[in-house]
């Protein structure tokens, strides 16, 4: 390949990602109505304001169950009760997904919860920058699973963020993420 086509090639793919981050952040920005009623709620950790967000949907009866998946070793639900404000008998309800370390791992986690609990409709809630990138993989292992966002707006996202998650969302996309090391 010549010099000249090589920067060619890099301008194109470089105005092609602009392109598409430009659109991931109108999408990711936009407001999305409160979700219908489901048979069960996801919330995907690792932010704050997710698994409050998850715990205040169950409690106003938009879902029967909820998988708060990505949960941390020590975490217990009488702690995640408290910090949402609602009451900790709710736990009945509510499975704490311990296996789960990736965005991959999550719908791996959800779809095993899913199928158990014999859900047709869930409610996803993860950030809003993280919301694309989520339903993709959660699409990809739930096929037959409406799934409907209620994305948390968190307070910052900086740049960096944001053009790492539309990166990983684009990974996502096409499977790359099938190529991820597990952690554990």
């Amino acid at each position: 390949m010549t010099r000249r086509r090589l920067i060619a090639a890099t301008l194109a793919l470089a105005l092609a990602w602009g392109g598409g981050f430009a659109w991931f952040l109108l999408h990711v920005g936009r407001l999305v109505p409160p979700p219908p009623v489901a048979d069960g709620i996801v919330a995907l950790t690792g932010g704050p304001g997710r698994v409050e967000t998850a715990l205040r949907l169950l409690a106003e009866g938009r879902a029967r169950v909820a998988l708060v998946s990505g949960v941390g070793g020590a975490a217990e639900f009488a702690a995640l009760a408290r910090r949402a404000g609602v009451d900790p008998a709710l736990g009945a309800r509510v499975t704490l997904g311990r296996a789960a370390h990736t965005t991959r791992g999550n719908a791996a986690e959800t779809a095993a919860w899913a199928h158990a609990n014999a859900i047709r409709s869930l409610i996803v809630v993860t950030a809003a920058y993280h919301m694309p990138r989520a339903l993709t993989e959660l699409a990809r292992t739930l096929p037959e699973v409406a799934l409907h966002p209620a994305p948390v707006q968190p307070e910052h996202a900086g740049w960096r963020r944001l053009a790492g998650e539309y990166s990983k969302f684009l990974a996502a996309t096409v499977g790359l993420t099938a190529l991820e090391a597990p952690r554990g």
